[in-house]
């Protein structure tokens, strides 16, 4: 039988405006200069310093090339003739093998004396691309007129790659570094301790999924696990598709010979904390290598071992994937050695070590 219950009834707070201060009210409707500005330092900071690095250099090229061009500095919201002249000024027309384009040549030769600009000619089109991806997203930061979604702009550069492609300009890719050219590589690491450094550093990036300089120059001993006496698990916290470091990624293994030359190297240095892989001055250690020069010993070994091709870091990368399709390992467990996460973006890579074992190739024989 229910029973009559008076249910507690909950109290009522009345909202109270808080008592007035010295602060200006802000407006609802529009987000105020020092929020906006604040906005944008935690948008820069959440972005890979090799993002940032590539936009700083594409925003001091602008700035030069407006300089050189108008004999001004480059004003914001930047218009739309600017940014056709830029592209015009850059792209390249004409035959493969004598493109031109509008940049005077007395500018063009300024540019390059002053460091902004790598060599004279037309720029590839994947640096236009990105340049005027760059100059896009600052007008987007900053709430502007944005030129670089102009239809004259947009169309321009959809035909100028058809154009490119007619042409037969393709994007260049850095030298996979398979199995073959890595053991030349390690060939040339000798006893001393940078021999040990360089031999443990290029079997790391090698084995532990093609690691990018980035991750190698950023690798401590602390996201190493030793595995009995097989070798180590190396735990990735964060890196280019996992900024935040909140996929559940499976730790890389390091094993055999990549495993004893990175024991050899901790060894010899004596090094039981922070970074794995440092700079050396005559028999001390340094501060950790910065990506470039994990770059530069991808190169000079290269260069020691003879070996042909345009070497960098991110051949470390490319030869792992190519020679994980030659042995026809499957894709899945080569994206999470990797941690790529489109298949597209891997696929190339694979295919092209994958398709070098196949019968498919040998029709004619």
């Amino acid at each position: 039988m229910a029973t009559d219950r008076k249910l507690p009834q909950r109290r009522k707070r009345s909202l109270e405006i808080l008592p007035a201060t010295g602060v200006e009210p802000l407006s609802p409707t529009e987000l105020g200069d020092a929020a906006r500005r604040a906005a944008e330092e935690i948008l820069i900071a959440g972005q890979a310093e090799n993002t940032l690095r590539s936009y700083r250099s594409a925003l001091r090229y602008w700035c030069a090339w407006a300089q050189a061009r108008y004999r001004t500095t480059l004003a914001l919201p930047v218009a739309v003739p600017v940014v056709l002249q830029f592209m015009v000024d850059h792209l390249a027309r004409g035959p493969i093998d004598g493109p031109k384009c509008e940049l005077p040549q007395d500018l063009d030769q300024l540019l390059v004396e002053s460091g902004f600009k790598g060599r004279q000619g037309p720029l590839k089109m994947n640096t236009v691309i990105h340049r005027l991806a760059v100059l896009s997203k600052l007008h987007q930061l900053r709430k502007l007129a944005n030129p670089c979604e102009d239809a004259q702009v947009r169309h321009l550069l959809s035909r100028a790659k058809r154009a490119a492609s007619k042409r037969g300009e393709t994007i260049t890719k850095k030298t996979a570094a398979t199995r073959e050219p890595l053991e030349a590589m390690v060939a040339t690491c000798d006893g001393s301790l940078e021999g040990l450094r360089d031999c443990a550093l290029l079997l790391f990036a090698w084995a532990s999924g093609g690691r990018r300089r980035s991750e190698v120059a950023a690798a401590c001993v602390e996201q190493l696990t030793k595995v009995d006496d097989r070798g180590y698990l190396f735990r990735l916290h964060r890196s280019k598709t996992n900024q935040d470091g909140k996929a559940n990624l499976p730790d890389k293994p390091i094993r055999g010979k990549a495993a004893e030359a990175l024991r050899g190297w901790l060894e010899a240095a004596a090094i039981t904390e922070g970074p794995i892989f440092r700079r050396l001055w005559k028999s001390r250690l340094g501060p950790a290598l910065s990506p470039a020069a994990v770059a530069e010993i991808v190169r000079k070994r290269a260069r020691l071992a003879g070996l042909e091709g345009d070497w960098a870091g991110h051949s470390m990368r490319s030869g792992f994937i190519t020679e994980a399709g030659r042995r026809n390992i499957a894709l899945g467990d080569v994206m999470a050695m990797t941690e790529h996460r489109k298949v597209d973006t891997v696929l190339g890579y694979y295919r092209t070590g994958n398709l070098s074992q196949q019968s498919i190739t040998n029709l004619l024989d």
